[in-house]
């Protein structure tokens, strides 16, 4: 893999630079496409229904797609299974690492393809982002007259085609749809990368509802696809997907990715207008994202031009929580040839009115009480025992109290039995969160609009820090000499009994503090002279149970050191705070 730089870095790496997409060589149209290049991909859908390869475009000559078959192998352990893709000299395929035992996918192409290098930069900058929420390329190699690019195989995910083309979603999978993918785009163009093929084939959903993102900077590159507004183009591609999902229609007048387009000549409509029962404030944000050619939001709010943008305007609006789940009633079984008693009939001593087939026993009569003089004799003896002998274990009972008790007086303590001692106190309880923000000691931000996504409840989202290079302590840079973290605000003063923290990687020096009872606005660690948790180095999870609760309105989980990433660099982030009292 390309080396980069081991500078310390408070920005992507690729900041303020021309996004590497943009950089590719300008190749021929891809018009003539039969497949996705995705695995299990149905055939794709005319190119550019609307702006998605959107890029500058010329006709060039390619060479002949390589010549290879299932079972070829590649560096002596990927072995080729099934092509996917065969298109405008380059193939896809799924393919098997014979040395880690696992599913991969590989773009592969002639070395001396006029994109090779563009390909080859692609995917080794996309390796380098690290970030989970888009599938990770594995490996990017020249080698015997190839360049083939090896990527995650995730065999238990769904693709967002197959999701549309079952219906609509309700309004809380769109609503995580378009919080997780303008996120996840929004630190990708942090770090210099675009997509700008962000189509419904380059989404899917895993079993637990994370979207994972596919291609990214690389599925560009094999087709030679450039922008002049690579934000824009990438945001715009979230809001068609949004409308999408709203409406099962793409939100253009052709028909693409087995959706229908909308009716000619009407040109965009909200998404509430397509179809009834559509969230107003989903339908009002796709219309935002796709704020373009003179197309305006419903209420006049101003487009949304960048996926960080997009990702602000998720976050400002009310959490769209998941539908009510419904419980069928169960049907009273009654196993047949089963008859009630006449008790639970409601009868009892009644014959029952409903004759049965089975015979009954016939019970024998209980003998007669004791009718006789001896009997009444001896019954009245029984009880008068058994009166003698209440009587004598209530005294003995009233006496013993009276010694203890006396005995209590002389020695001026009083005994406490088992009811009257004091009820255990109830568990912790997640207390509201009012608002985050981050903590800047030095007053320099990182990555202050990330902040809400480590309360939202949902563990796939995080504030994640930047990469630093060259030393865990946030690359040993001046204005990071305190670290960072964020700041919880309760909203109220309140008795804090215990803190659980969803890290975003497992490694980071963490601790965490509270504020004074009389604090307003806290900034700076003087402010906050209560800890909570001692430094420590946390796993995934950082939870603490204190034994006195602490008084406070604001608490800060402060991150102090980083993990390595894996990649020569370091970094860290929370994924989820939960405040107990």
């Amino acid at each position: 893999m390309a080396e980069r730089s081991t500078a310390a870095v408070d920005v992507a790496d690729n900041g303020g630079n021309e996004p590497l997409a943009a950089k590719a060589d300008e190749a021929t149209n891809d018009g003539t496409a039969q497949a996705e290049d995705t695995e299990g991909a149905s055939p794709e859908q005319p190119e550019n229904p609307k702006g998605q390869d959107g890029g500058r475009a010329r006709s060039e000559a390619v060479p002949a797609t390589p010549d290879v078959h299932s079972g070829h192998k590649l560096a002596g352990r990927y072995r080729l299974e099934e092509c996917v893709t065969r298109l405008d000299g380059f193939s896809s395929w799924r393919a098997v690492d014979e040395k880690l035992r696992r599913a991969v996918g590989v773009h592969l192409l002639p070395a001396n393809h006029p994109r090779a290098r563009s390909v080859l930069a692609a995917a080794r900058s996309s390796a380098l982002l690290g970030d989970p929420r888009f599938v990770q390329v594995l490996d990017a190699v020249e080698e015997d007259d190839l360049v083939y690019v090896v990527h995650e195989w995730l065999p238990d995910a769904t693709e967002l085609t197959a999701l549309l083309a079952a219906g609509p979603m309700d309004a809380h999978d769109a609503y995580q749809l378009v919080s997780q993918l303008s996120h996840a785009m929004a630190a990708a163009h942090r770090e210099g990368l675009t997509h700008l093929r962000l189509t419904p084939g380059a989404v899917l959903r895993s079993s637990t509802g994370q979207y994972r993102i596919r291609g990214l900077a690389v599925n560009a590159a094999l087709r030679g696809i450039a922008s002049e507004r690579p934000l824009r183009q990438d945001t715009e591609a979230i809001g068609a997907l949004l409308y999408a999902a709203l409406t099962k229609r793409w939100p253009y007048e052709s028909d693409a990715y087995g959706l229908s387009g909308l009716p000619k000549g009407m040109g965009l409509i909200a998404p509430d207008q397509v179809r009834a029962g559509v969230h107003r404030g989903l339908s009002e944000l796709a219309m935002r994202a796709l704020a373009n050619d003179g197309a305006t939001a419903s209420r006049q709010e101003p487009p949304c031009t960048t996926p960080d943008e997009l990702a602000k305007a998720v976050a400002a609006m009310p959490r769209v929580l998941p539908p009510e789940p419904t419980f069928a009633a169960q049907p009273v079984y009654q196993q047949p040839g089963y008859q009630r008693t006449t008790y639970q009939q409601g009868t009892y001593g009644r014959p029952s009115t409903h004759p049965s087939s089975v015979p009954q026993p016939v019970l024998a009569a209980p003998p007669a009480p004791l009718q006789s003089r001896t009997g009444r004799v001896l019954k009245w003896s029984v009880s008068a025992l058994l009166i003698a002998a209440l009587g004598l274990g209530s005294w003995q009972l009233a006496e013993t109290l009276l010694d203890r008790r006396k005995g209590s007086d002389d020695t001026g303590v009083t005994e406490t039995t088992d009811d009257e001692k004091e009820p255990a106190p109830a568990p912790p309880k997640p207390l509201t969160i009012a608002e985050a923000t981050e903590f800047m000691p030095d007053g320099s931000g990182i990555q202050p609009g990330d902040v809400p996504n480590a309360i939202d409840d949902d563990s796939s989202t995080a504030w994640v820090t930047h990469r630093y290079r060259g030393f865990p302590n946030f690359g040993n840079l001046p204005q990071r000499r305190q670290g960072s973290g964020i700041i919880v605000d309760l909203g109220k003063v309140q008795d804090v009994r215990a803190i659980d923290v969803d890290m975003y990687r497992s490694g980071q020096t963490t601790a965490v503090f509270a504020a004074g009872p009389n604090a307003s606005s806290p900034s700076s660690s003087a402010d906050f002279p209560q800890r909570i948790v001692e430094k420590k180095v946390a796993g995934k999870t950082l939870k603490e149970e204190l034994e006195k609760p602490v008084r406070t309105r604001y608490v800060l989980i402060h991150i102090t050191e980083l993990p390595a990433d894996g990649t020569g660099g370091y970094r860290g982030g929370i994924a989820d705070i939960s405040v107990l009292g």
